[in-house]
């Protein structure tokens, strides 16, 4: 847990990553890849309905509330990256990549939660 409020971790964000509208399309964008990490490890990909709830969820938000779920979704979005280039990887030598993906998919879902919690439990009534 960090020991410095959220103002100072948070102030190397780009403020345009923060945007309501750039933020909703980057969550769209790293739930396809989790679309495809769930199929590797054969799950049932979830359905994806960001309707206009997020978009309202996202702009009530605080600055920093936005800023540390954007950081989020691009630290998701590199893990995401590199997890399923090293599953490609198994698959191509015809190794089961079935439990690593598996691995990464509790990876994401936790960090997703976490975002999911920083969004809602702080957001100004």
């Amino acid at each position: 847990m960090a020991t410095l409020p959220p103002q100072p971790i948070l102030s190397a964000t780009p403020p345009d990553a923060a945007a309501p509208e750039v933020l909703a399309e980057a969550l769209v964008a790293l739930h396809g890849k989790a679309a495809t990490l769930a199929l590797l490890a054969r799950l049932a990909p979830e359905p994806v309905e960001f309707s206009g709830e997020l978009g309202s969820i996202i702009a009530r938000a605080q600055p920093w509330q936005r800023a540390l779920v954007a950081q989020t979704v691009a630290d998701c979005a590199a893990m995401l990256d590199c997890g399923m280039a090293a599953l490609t990887m198994l698959a191509r030598r015809e190794q089961d990549a079935t439990a690593p993906a598996l691995v990464l998919w509790r990876e994401f879902h936790a960090a997703r939660a976490a975002m999911v919690t920083v969004l809602g439990s702080h957001a100004p009534a």
